[in-house]
């Protein structure tokens, strides 16, 4: 695997693969790698001539700097397993390439898709992600670039950043992909204690039993019976469950047959939040 660190190395280097017109995917990531992030490894293998994969620590989308601060960094770990999955390139910039002095700031329009949830309870992060997101699609010019569907409303925001700026690369979103007891994979699994690790699948059980029975219930009462069972556990603390529509996220209050509904859910245990969603 060849790792570069300076954008104007992998710039080169990949403008020399499409003049032998071979294809990219290209896997942007914060590095902490788990088999989630792998299995997008493994796709950009399988459908591109080069896999790229990108690890950087992204500060503006982090609205909690004690959640930058404590935020996994192994990048040794991350380069054997890279290896191992025969990672063609890793691309491991410095801020000082991504924020130069001077850098303009973008701003996007997302709309009301950076209103609700996520957006709504963290002021900035959508503005960032869409910032390095660009940046790096920009740098990389893949033709195909993967996102993990845990993020969904991410993958949505991703989307509107390309056709704001007409980035002529697919994104492809991929499954989410659990631990055997159905957690969902994520980088800040690994700063829960034993205990809240324990606890920590009770999440997808009751999102498991949503996704079956949920249209059994009025929408608010369903709401209610969310927050309920999980401020219920004493290592939970909801910070919110939303039923939105799956095509532009906005919220519904009411089923309707013709809607694919999604219930998206943010638990915190302890300083740690995990994030997680279901289709109905």
């Amino acid at each position: 695997m060849r790792t570069l660190k300076r954008k104007t190395k992998i710039i080169n280097f990949l403008d020399d693969c499409r003049k032998k017109e071979l294809s990219i995917g290209f896997v942007p990531t914060m590095g902490a790698l788990h088999d989630g992030h792998l299995s997008l490894i493994r796709k950009a293998k399988e459908e591109n001539d080069i896999c790229v994969c990108s690890i950087y620590v992204n500060p503006t989308q982090f609205n909690n700097p004690n959640d930058l601060e404590k935020y996994p960094r192994q990048m040794a770990e991350d380069i054997i397993l890279l290896e191992e999955e025969n990672c063609d390139v890793l691309f491991a910039p410095e801020n000082e390439d991504m924020y130069p002095e001077n850098d303009e700031e973008i701003v996007f329009e997302f709309g009301e898709l950076a209103n609700v949830m996520e957006g709504k309870f963290r002021p900035g992060h959508f503005n960032g992600v869409g910032t390095i997101v660009k940046k790096l699609l920009d740098i990389i010019k893949p033709n195909k670039a993967y996102f993990g569907k845990k993020d969904y409303q991410q993958l949505l925001i991703i989307r509107s950043v390309c056709e704001q700026y007409n980035i002529n690369t697919e994104i492809i979103g991929c499954d989410i992909i659990r631990e055997e007891d159905g957690l969902a994979m994520s980088s800040r699994n690994q700063r829960l204690t034993l205990k809240q690790r324990e606890e920590a699948p009770y999440i997808h059980s009751i999102l498991d039993y949503v996704s079956v029975m949920g249209r059994r219930m009025r929408v608010n009462d369903l709401k209610e019976w969310v927050a309920k069972k999980i401020n219920s556990n004493e290592e939970m603390k909801l910070e919110y469950f939303e039923v939105c529509d799956a095509n532009n996220l906005s919220i519904i209050d009411e089923w309707r047959n013709s809607q694919k509904a999604m219930g998206f859910i943010v638990v915190n245990m302890g300083d740690v939040r995990l994030i997680d969603n279901i289709a109905f």
